[in-house]
C-alpha cells in the first residue's frame, strides 16, 4: 500500500487537475484502501482539486455504498471516451 500511496503523493505533486484513479482491474478494497482514498480525497480538495474513481467493478462500488462513501467520493461507472 506504501507504493501506491507514494505513487498518488508523487502524481499529485507533478500534475494539475484532477486526479484520476482507475479501479477497473481492483476487485476488492479493505479497511487500508478505504482510508487512502479518503487521505487522497482530502489532499486534493486541498489543492482545489478532485480526487475521481474511474470505473470501479460492482464489488467496489456496493464497498463504497456500505461505507458511504460514495456521497463523499466522485465515481465514475461508466468509461471515459476515447480520443483519437
Amino acid at each position: 500500500m506504501g507504493d501506491v500511496r507514494q505513487t498518488l503523493n508523487h502524481l499529485i505533486d507533478t500534475s494539475d487537475g484532477d486526479v484520476i484513479v482507475d479501479l477497473e482491474a481492483v476487485d476488492a478494497v479493505d479497511a487500508t484502501g478505504l482510508g487512502l482514498l479518503v487521505a487522497t480525497h482530502r489532499r486534493t480538495q486541498l489543492l482545489g482539486r478532485q480526487l475521481v474513481l474511474w470505473h470501479p467493478m460492482p464489488s467496489v462500488v456496493r464497498i463504497l455504498a456500505v461505507t458511504r462513501l460514495h456521497r463523499v467520493l466522485k465515481v465514475e461507472r461508466t468509461p471515459l471516451p476515447m480520443t483519437a
